[in-house]
């Protein structure tokens, strides 16, 4: 079950039972996996992408980014994995997808922020 249990307890207390439990928690799973599908072909489709990521010693808010690979999985709520460019890559901890031309990505060390990646720099 992916819920921990403050969250079980206050889902019995609007009176969910524990199938109930267990069917969200599948619902939950499947909505991830289909998240990571989608956010795989996102960057597979492209070899260039756009973001709002933060960089030191930049002034511009949009920073092109040629993308080698993205490989992400799942464990229940939770996706990860790791997102390459030309010459440098960083752990992803969780994403989203905004729309057909926008991502958004929970990124890890290194950079320690969400920042969307676009088709477009007009989309940021």
């Amino acid at each position: 079950m992916h819920f921990d249990s403050r969250t079980q307890q206050a889902l019995r207390a609007v009176g969910l039972d524990r199938s109930d439990l267990r069917e969200a928690s599948k619902l939950v799973t499947a909505a991830v996996e289909a998240d990571a599908d989608d956010l795989r072909a996102f960057f597979d489709e492209r070899e260039t992408v756009y973001s709002d990521m933060e960089k030191a010693h930049s002034t511009s808010d949009v920073h092109e980014h040629t993308v080698k690979f993205f490989d992400c999985y799942t464990h229940g709520s939770d996706l990860r994995g790791y997102l390459r460019f030309d010459t440098w890559g960083v752990p992803v901890e969780d994403g989203r997808v905004l729309s057909d031309e926008k991502v958004e990505l929970t990124l890890g060390p290194t950079v320690h922020d969400r920042v969307r990646f676009v088709t477009d720099p007009d989309l940021l």
